[in-house]
């Protein structure tokens, strides 16, 4: 199987963990645009969906799928969305499409988090897809500085502004052992939205697109 074939073929298992008449969490980036688009094809099923993202949402009401303001709902059986790097701890680095403030949400509002991908993206130690880091624009140095003593090279992510108005620091060289204890030790630096790393809210299933077809992880 194709990488994209991979991708579609965990966007179509995910399907099978949507509740009738739920409310379900979308994530952000290609892989949660093929479930997107799988999801539409049941859409009269659901109530509607969480958006995680401007680019989502409007994907999402291009199928006709209701988008629904978190602040209005209370419960979200499902949050399904994809990662840049994953463990089989379950353990994640997102925010290479830039929403992982949002994802970050919408993942604590959810009861179970699916997380969708390719076989590529699985890995034993987080650290080589550069970490991202959502930073409120004025803090930017400051942040890059305390990120240095840590050990990490943060990079400006050029021309490229948040949903939220922020900028985004990537961290390269970062060989993250401990994801858990790191992402509180991030979210700990003035100026820090929120970091890449969802170690603390892990996924609870990983769909996984194999050259055999979907492997399944959970914990």
């Amino acid at each position: 199987m194709t990488q994209d074939e991979q991708k579609r073929a965990v966007a179509a298992a995910a399907i099978g963990y949507i509740p009738a008449g739920c409310i379900v969490g979308v994530g952000t980036g290609s892989t949660a645009n093929y479930f997107i688009d799988e999801l539409a094809k049941i859409k009269n099923k659901i109530e509607g969906a969480v958006a995680s993202s401007d680019a989502t949402a409007q994907r999402l009401k291009k199928h006709g799928i209701e988008v629904l303001d978190l602040n209005n709902v209370s419960d979200i059986p499902v949050y399904v969305d994809g990662a840049d790097e994953i463990t089989e701890h379950l353990h994640m680095i997102k925010g290479g499409g830039g929403a992982l403030t949002r994802e970050k949400i919408v993942a604590a509002v959810a009861r179970k988090f699916i997380c969708i991908t390719d076989q590529t993206k699985l890995v034993n130690v987080l650290g080589n897809f550069p970490l991202p880091i959502e930073v409120i624009p004025m803090a930017r140095s400051y942040v890059a500085r305390e990120i240095v003593q840590l050990g990490g090279h943060p990079a400006l992510r050029q021309g490229f502004i948040t949903d939220n108005g922020n900028v985004i620091l990537d961290v390269h060289g970062l060989q993250i052992l401990n994801p858990v204890e790191l992402e509180g030790t991030l979210n700990q630096i003035t100026g820090v939205v929120t970091n890449g790393l969802f170690a603390r809210r892990s996924a609870n299933t990983l769909l996984l697109g194999t050259d055999n077809g979907v492997r399944t992880i959970s914990i």
